[in-house]
């Protein structure tokens, strides 16, 4: 083998090694979140169950006698136990249909130091670590299109146990964790996360405010302790992924029956970000449906569907009245429609399943962002918003200014806050595709 000569190798050696004791690539705990226009996130609040393998829409049907109502399913990654031969888009269309939520999981790359020993494994290196969590980003966002899940989706990583102690271990972690954030922000979607309360959790929970690490938009923790309890999680304050963030996996594998169908499964508790998917429905009036860009008859029209023509709806939001109805629908386009001249159960009011239309972003207030009766600093306070939760914006509209910008956001509680300490894109103005009010 020929040698390099000295001079060039000392230089390569060099190179190397400035690599290799490089820190961290920067990245604030807030990230941006880059909603397309045919986003919107989609929340459950209640008990859930995940299996191995999602069950037969049968199944399903025959569990609408259980007390659950959403079902994580495992969507990608390389680490996968289970075939998935009933996860299909059409099983997806179907179950949402019945009115469950889907908390869709990946299953990637494990920890260099956990998981199964035969495990595919993050790299130790950090820079490559990001690499892979950029990568599974885009991984779960593949699978989830091709099953007809839509922007503004939360996916869930799913991080086996541990070692504690090894340090290299823990930065490979969460510098996978903090890339998988990142990508999924810059694509619209949000982050979750998956972790064994004490074999993982609290070291996400303990770089909950670093510089060094984007910061997850949920945690689903898991700790067989049988108390579905959403606090109290020993190591992870309340304070910390509080506002319709969290997850946990109360109970172990073992069978149930519901409808006279067994399935083993796993328990959960939800208040959290699950899957967003579209609903198909049709035009009713006889003439043609403006479809705008806003949900109001002042929002230019787009574009038009003829009566009977199908819509893909995701997402219902307030707006003028027409007819009987206050209720807009936005399809998957990003365009609105009167809820008046479409197929949806309720003629007067919202129609179930159909989710609120809803961006969430993270707050910036170091010490909580103040929530408020109106669009201003001196309307009355109504509580905060911990640092790092979620702010639920339905739309936005001027007032007082802070900071860079006079831009209020109208949280889906009806309270405001101010979007200089929200993690909405533009500092400085309005932020599409958020609507104004």
């Amino acid at each position: 083998m020929r040698r390099l000569p000295a001079a060039v190798f000392s230089a390569v050696l060099a190179v190397v090694s400035a690599l290799v004791l490089a820190p961290a690539a920067a990245a604030e705990p807030a990230t941006n979140t880059g909603y397309p226009a045919g986003a919107t996130a989609t929340r459950y609040s209640g008990l859930a169950f995940d299996a191995c393998t999602a069950p037969p829409l049968t199944t399903i049907q025959a569990w609408n006698a259980s007390p659950y109502r959403a079902l994580g399913v495992y969507i990608s990654g390389v680490n996968r136990t289970c075939a998935q031969p009933e996860l299909t888009v059409a099983w997806v269309t179907s179950v949402s249909r019945l009115k469950w939520r889907l908390l869709p999981i990946h299953k990637g790359l494990q920890p260099p130091c956990g998981g199964r020993p035969t495990d595919a494994k993050i790299s130790r290196t950090a820079a490559t670590a990001r690499t892979q969590g950029t990568t599974a980003a885009r991984d779960a966002i593949a699978a989830a299109k091709a099953l007809g899940m839509r922007p503004g989706s939360a996916f869930y990583n799913d991080i086996e146990n541990y070692t504690q102690s090894d340090t290299g271990c823990r930065t490979a972690v969460l510098s996978y964790l903090s890339a998988w954030t990142k990508e999924l922000h810059r694509l619209g979607y949000l982050s979750g996360v998956y972790m064994n309360l004490n074999l993982g959790a609290r070291q996400l929970a303990d770089v909950f405010t670093s510089a060094s690490y984007a910061r997850p938009d949920a945690l689903w923790i898991a700790r067989y302790d049988g108390a579905d309890t959403l606090k109290g999680w020993t190591g992870v304050a309340d304070a910390k992924w509080a506002v319709h963030q969290r997850a946990k996996q109360y109970r172990g594998s073992h069978n149930e029956t519901y409808g006279g169908v067994t399935v083993n499964i796993d328990n959960d508790r939800l208040d959290a970000p699950v899957a967003t998917v579209a609903y198909a429905y049709t035009v009713t009036g006889t003439g043609v449906l403006n479809a705008r860009s806003g949900p109001s008859g002042s929002y230019p029209v787009v574009r038009t569907h003829a009566s009977r023509s199908a819509l893909q709806v995701l997402c219902q939001t307030p707006g003028p009245k027409v007819g009987t109805t206050t209720v807009w629908d936005k399809l998957s386009d990003g365009t609105y429609v009167t809820d008046h001249y479409v197929s949806t159960p309720s003629t007067t009011g919202y129609s179930s399943p159909l989710p609120r239309c809803v961006y969430p972003y993270q707050t910036t207030a170091t010490g909580g962002l103040t929530q408020r009766s109106g669009p201003g600093t001196s309307y009355a306070a109504q509580g905060t918003v911990p640092n790092g939760g979620l702010a639920w914006v339905v739309c936005q509209r001027s007032g007082t200014k802070v900071g860079t910008t006079a831009v209020w956001d109208r949280l889906d509680s009806g309270r405001y806050v101010s979007d200089h300490y929200v993690a909405s894109p533009s500092g400085t103005t309005y932020s599409k595709p958020v609507p104004r009010c």
